[in-house]
């Protein structure tokens, strides 16, 4: 019997366990992967856009030569922080339903069948590993991925990438740079205006030179072996295009079906689940949501910045103390 039991090993998971250790509860980290497994399948090169500090859990400073982490850093940084706190995680323990037994009882269900039981349950799954399926034609063939991790491979190929937010930006311009012909498909008529604003030029200005292609206005209707088809949407008119690779960056979204079974109350349209804004407790009571599993759909709106602060605020119910003031909601959504 855990007094805290939280699901999701990622940096809002670990805060949530540091806060309850420094507080003097037991707790349980249960994590589908490995240790921040997403943030190990981000691209091989990625570096954050939050700067250090700003990414640090548990007071523990963050040194970095530069002022924004890679990935590598990152990954180092969080699994020093767990040793030093000593956190009680299993890995490769994924969860398939929390079930309040009584008031002060949740039975967490794993899918090997091993059960755990906890006073108290704070779920911070995130969402990098629920991918937006497009449901095209073509879209499960094993030349197309929804992730996209470092460019040696697409070398000299064709690779078409879906999406023109900032993975879809910072992959078309790296794998540019290592010698792959890139084209953009993308419904809208621009890159989104919520790019990181110091990639917009470099990406523009490749696209004025030639040098990465687009087609915007336009919706991928089916992949085939080394080719895709695209229709524009202004004027109906349909193109194939070569493609050794596809890459479909849309965005991902937190397991709506996995809350739905834990008992969370979800709105039908936003994903976004019931819960209180100041404690975090949802409509289940002594069931907690922490980090971007709260955001739905709106995935951009919550991150570590801001979803590491949800930890001590949650602690803080479950100790029964004054609870910590986040500093961003979701209520900006």
């Amino acid at each position: 019997m855990y007094d805290v039991l939280i699901v999701g090993g990622g940096p809002c998971g670990l805060a949530a366990g540091i806060e309850a250790a420094k507080s003097g509860l037991s707790h349980l980290i249960l994590e589908k992967g490995s240790l921040t497994e997403s943030i190990r399948r981000y691209p091989k090169m990625m570096r954050f856009f939050s700067t250090a500090e700003n990414i640090e859990i548990g007071g523990i400073p963050f040194p970095i030569s530069g002022v924004k982490a890679n990935r590598n850093e990152a990954l180092q940084y969080y699994r020093k922080v767990a040793a030093y706190y000593k956190l009680n995680f299993k890995l490769f323990q994924e969860v398939q339903q929390v079930v309040k037994k009584n008031d002060n009882l949740f039975s967490v269900e794993t899918i090997s069948g091993t059960v755990y039981q906890a006073k108290k349950v704070i779920l911070a799954t995130g969402y990098f590993d629920r991918p937006r399926w497009l449901g095209v034609p073509g879209e499960d063939l094993a030349h197309v991925s929804h992730y996209y991790d470092e460019p040696f491979r697409y070398s000299f190929t064709n690779v078409v990438i879906i999406g023109a937010a900032n993975s879809a930006v910072e992959a078309a311009l790296e794998l540019y740079r290592h010698d792959v012909h890139v084209t953009v498909i993308h419904r809208g008529e621009d890159f989104k205006p919520t790019v990181k604003y110091w990639l917009i030029p470099d990406v523009k200005n490749r696209v004025k030179e030639g040098k990465i292609h687009t087609a915007f206005n336009a919706c991928l209707t089916r992949i085939e072996e080394g080719r895709v088809y695209v229709r524009n949407t202004q004027t109906g008119e349909e193109q194939g295009l070569p493609a050794d690779f596809v890459l479909i960056l849309t965005g991902y979204t937190p397991d709506a079906d996995f809350l739905r079974r834990c008992g969370l109350e979800l709105d039908p349209v936003t994903q976004i689940p019931a819960y209180d804004k100041t404690t975090f407790e949802s409509t289940v009571p002594g069931l907690y949501v922490c980090g971007t599993v709260m955001a739905g759909i709106y995935t951009e709106k919550v991150f570590i910045e801001n979803g590491r602060e949800h930890a001590q605020a949650i602690i803080d119910h479950i100790a029964g103390r004054e609870i910590h003031k986040v500093k961003e909601l979701i209520d900006r959504i």
